[in-house]
């Protein structure tokens, strides 16, 4: 659906995408993440048209960006960051004046455009002026704006930033129905959100790529060894002696001494071994009263870290 090949882009003699190579099959959805300058905003504005490489070759829905650029815009629904919207219109002439932009026919352009109004929820505020709605519902006019015409690709530029919970919520939701019959690109920094939504990710910095994987994939590769994190009643320091009296125990570490004298560990077992149970059982025989116990947990945001930091190193 989505091909980019040795895409490069110089500002002067500054590189903003080095060598850039990616491909995004029909029906995925993939999140673009990078630190703020590391090319992201460049990449998606190359796709969309709205910028040129210097070198390189995009092709979307299979037509060359710059050969075919109005067949292979025609394919792409963008919704950019910060919701810019004519606030001035009402939702429904605002959504008919981007069925316009994107020649959507004329029997087809009323129909399309109270489709996507519908599957938008702006029904109750299509003859609303855009000034006056919330930010949650901005960012439904924008969407609604980038689906009109029914576009293959969607690019959302960070579809949820300055939104509150509940209305988060709504756009991930509306995200993932749109999932079912569209390829999407989203850039974000959240990474959780990515995680959720996402069933692959590319991480670039410094106009590189870095990383190509499913996020559950990412997160394996930087995933703890067999630790758990315990939080304790010690007053006699018994967790001194403690490792050699569970068998599968390799590692215990002091982590943080609470105010209210309770002490967290961190506890390292051999590989594939659960450590839990044994740990509870020789605690509780040992007089160590047990606040917490938990496996430690890997994220997105681990990975994602350790990507940068690591430069892409094997």
């Amino acid at each position: 659906m989505i091909k980019v090949k040795n895409v490069t882009k110089k500002y002067g003699n500054f590189m903003a995408l080095d060598d850039v190579s990616f491909e995004i099959k029909e029906g995925e959805v993939v999140g673009l993440l990078g630190p703020n300058g590391a090319g992201k905003s460049t990449t998606m504005n190359i796709i969309t048209g709205y910028i040129e490489q210097t070198e390189g070759e995009v092709v979307v829905a299979g037509y060359d960006m710059l050969k075919k650029p109005k067949k292979a815009k025609r394919e792409i629904g963008y919704m950019p960051e910060g919701v810019p919207l004519y606030t001035d219109l009402t939702v429904k002439e605002f959504v008919t004046y981007m069925a316009e932009l994107k020649k959507v026919k004329g029997k087809e352009k009323k129909e399309k455009v109270e489709k996507v109004i519908k599957e938008m929820g702006l029904e109750d505020v299509q003859k609303k002026l855009i000034r006056n709605l919330s930010r949650g519902y901005k960012q439904r006019v924008s969407m609604a704006g980038a689906l009109v015409g029914n576009p293959k690709v969607l690019i959302l530029d960070e579809p949820t930033v300055g939104l509150d919970p509940k209305q988060v919520t709504e756009i991930r939701a509306l995200i993932k129905q749109l999932k079912k019959k569209h390829t999407v690109i989203i850039s974000s920094h959240i990474l959780s959100e990515i995680s959720q939504i996402c069933n692959k990710v590319i991480i670039i910095n410094k106009g590189k790529i870095l990383a190509i994987d499913t996020p559950k994939n990412l997160e394996n590769k930087v995933a703890h060894n067999n630790i758990i994190y315990v939080t304790v009643e010690d007053p006699e320091n018994k967790m001194a002696g403690i490792k050699d009296k569970i068998k599968d125990l390799k590692n215990v570490k002091l982590i943080k001494e609470n105010e209210d004298k309770t002490k967290e560990f961190m506890l390292e077992g051999k590989k594939d071994v659960d450590l839990r149970k044994s740990v509870f059982d020789k605690l509780s025989k040992e007089g160590i009263t047990i606040f917490e116990l938990k496996k430690a947990d890997t994220s997105l945001e681990e990975a994602f870290i350790k990507v940068i930091e690591e430069g892409g190193k094997k």
